[in-house]
């Protein structure tokens, strides 16, 4: 049976492949996921955020993150994904390499 350290990992990597719809760029990178908790009963608890408050996804993509990895991770019992605006998202939120991919490199 695989540690939480090891689940949270193996979520991570299934972060990296959802995607925002509008930009090309995994959720991960983006900086929109602020916390993952895993209890010993392998119960996930997400927090994340979006762009704006006023974003299209954000009443979509928490649900479509839910079932993402409830459905390709299966030592997971269950996930709960809560969205946050506090603290707002910036730019500052996004990986090196999210930021060179988008030109903000210098940010």
């Amino acid at each position: 049976m695989k540690d939480n350290e090891s689940l949270k990992a193996d979520i991570i990597e299934r972060l990296k492949k959802i995607y925002d719809p509008e930009i090309p760029i995994n959720i991960w990178d983006m900086g929109l996921i602020y916390d993952i908790q895993i209890d010993n009963e392998r119960h996930a608890d997400i927090v994340m955020t979006v762009t704006a408050p006023n974003c299209p996804v954000a009443e979509t993509l928490p649900p479509y993150v839910k079932s993402e990895l409830e459905s390709n991770i299966p030592e997971l019992k269950d996930v709960d994904v809560r969205i946050t605006f506090d603290p707002p998202w910036d730019l500052n939120k996004m990986s090196e390499e999210a930021k060179t991919s988008m030109g903000f490199d210098f940010l």
